[in-house]
């Protein structure tokens, strides 16, 4: 048990484990979908479907508002969009998706085992998500494992974030720990390269949103298919 883990330590526990929320402990996009569809209806445009919106899943509720008017991901296209719509469009966004959230989100196989178990272990746990806080802790306290985390940093509590390592480095400095002697956990480049600037050991997992390419092209130190492999 742990022995994966440890490797990655020089045989340790590590100091902090830093969890990326949307793609990594819960399966978000079908609500996610729901809630763009209902935007874009509203704004007299077609639907776009879920799996589009899994594609542009992973870089904050602006970001996603933006990809959906633009109807890509292609960050030409996406710099074309005019910033009174964004505004509007990203308004009723949020008061839609305060409906969808939670509907049909979950957790992925093993997760509340997983953080349950690391932190009985001691391990200081937290969430680092580009989602907005207010959507955020009312999942984490639906599926029942708010309790677990010491600190929950959503997309706007700092001035940067991921891929930025500010959030990491914050939390890092919130439990006392090290970031060489520290986890991210997520699913995407964001998480992946945050790791990296921050100086933490990444691990990535290859079954979220990661704008349709595979996660191992961003080079983590540690690639999951199963978030049970925590506890390997």
């Amino acid at each position: 048990m742990l022995t994966k883990l440890v490797a990655h330590f020089h045989n340790h526990l590590p100091q902090l484990i830093i969890f990326d929320l949307d793609g990594t402990l819960v399966d978000s996009a079908p609500d996610l979908a729901a809630a763009v569809d209902r935007m874009l209806e509203q704004l007299g445009r077609a639907p776009a479907g879920e799996e589009k919106v899994r594609g542009w899943v992973g870089n904050g509720a602006a970001t996603l508002v933006r990809r959906a008017l633009a109807g890509t991901a292609d960050p030409a296209a996406v710099a074309q969009i005019d910033e009174s719509a964004h505004a509007q469009a990203l308004t009723l966004f949020k008061q839609i998706y305060q409906q969808e959230n939670g509907r049909q989100t979950r957790l992925y196989p093993g997760v509340k085992e997983v953080v349950k178990g690391l932190a009985g272990l001691g391990i200081p746990l937290a969430v680092v998500t580009n989602k907005p806080l207010p959507f955020t802790t009312p999942l984490l306290e639906q599926f029942q494992i708010a309790a677990f985390f010491r600190s929950v940093i959503g997309g706007e509590c700092l001035p940067e974030r991921k891929p930025h390592p500010l959030p990491l480095l914050h939390v890092c400095e919130q439990v006392g720990a090290k970031p060489k002697a520290s986890l991210m956990v997520g699913d995407s480049r964001s998480d992946v390269e945050a790791a990296k600037a921050a100086g933490m050991v990444s691990a990535a997992l290859t079954y979220g949103y990661n704008h349709g390419e595979s996660v191992a092209a961003c080079d983590p130190d540690w690639l999951l298919d199963d978030f049970r492999e925590l506890l390997l």
